[in-house]
């Protein structure tokens, strides 16, 4: 079953970054996709716009950004809104994603996502803010969890059943990563496997994929390496329950050759095809309950 907006599964892509700038336009590989950081191209015309308009005429595009803060109490930023939906519209994106957090707080932008409480108030709050957006934007959004450190005392839903009671309230979609799922589960004892059951297959409309760096005692979602073992396990599972949707490999530090790159993100094709061709295998209870 599809997502309900019909939104294509687009294959498997990284996102673009500018090492890849010109391996990208001399090469012209052959990846399904790329993911584009909004941000980096709201307020700056010139090369990087540039490049943007070609790599857009020759891949589909999703715009993914940091700064909606759907979760803040601070007023809507409709400037950037605006902004937003120009280059939207510019690079004929496939869809819009931010993250379930919140920003900052009297203007000021922390640059970071920072965790929401899980309350009754929280959830009303947000599913106005994000109902606002879309209307602006004229398409629906997809939220992903973001990945956390700490959680509110004050919380009464579990971060799985807000994100899914959400998107149901606000008719938005859901950016899964799985990364992120494993991240946090590690970081607050709770299932992973548990936490993707209760996400609405109809409203996935792509997942993130993504290595980390483990302290020990915590997990941080740096994005500066190779996917672990069990994180692709819980793809896996993931991909078992809420169907194929597009992928996309991030790798945001320590940035290596395209071509690496892209083929950590083909490494999740091979696993989708496993899963499709041999369903009952492997063992997916071999992704734990409470990390490593």
């Amino acid at each position: 079953m599809a997502n309900r907006w019909g939104y294509p599964d687009l294959g498997f892509g990284i996102g673009l970054r500018s090492v890849h700038f010109q391996h990208i336009l001399q090469n012209n590989p052959s990846i399904d996709w790329f993911e584009v950081l909004s941000e980096n191209y709201l307020d700056t015309g010139g090369r990087p716009l540039h490049i943007l308009d070609q790599v857009a005429e020759r891949y589909p595009v999703v715009l993914h950004g940091v700064s909606l803060s759907v979760g803040s109490t601070d007023p809507i930023n409709f400037e950037y809104l605006k902004k937003l939906k120009a280059l939207a519209k510019r690079v004929k994106a496939n869809w819009v994603s931010d993250h379930l957090c919140w920003c900052g707080v009297t203007g000021l932008n922390t640059h970071d996502l920072l965790p929401m409480p899980y309350t009754n108030e929280a959830l009303r709050h947000t599913i106005e803010r994000v109902r606002i957006i879309q209307d602006f934007l004229e398409r629906p959004i997809a939220l992903e969890n973001a990945s956390t450190y700490l959680e509110f005392a004050a919380s009464t839903w579990p971060e799985s059943e807000f994100l899914a009671s959400l998107a149901e309230e606000a008719n938005c979609g859901i950016l899964l990563d799985v990364n992120n799922v494993y991240v946090s589960s590690y970081n607050h004892g709770f299932d992973p496997k548990a936490y993707i059951d209760r996400i609405p297959r109809d409203r996935v409309v792509q997942m993130h994929l993504a290595g980390h760096t483990n302290k020990g005692t915590h997990i941080i979602d740096t994005h500066n390496d190779y996917v672990i073992d069990t994180v692709w396990k819980l793809y896996r599972y993931a991909h078992r329950r809420l169907g194929g949707v597009a992928t996309l490999l991030e790798w945001d530090a320590n940035i290596p050759a395209f071509e690496v790159v892209h083929g950590e993100a083909l490494k999740a094709r091979k696993f989708r095809e496993q899963e499709d061709s041999n369903p009952k295998a492997p063992d997916l209870t071999e992704v734990p309950a409470y990390g490593d």
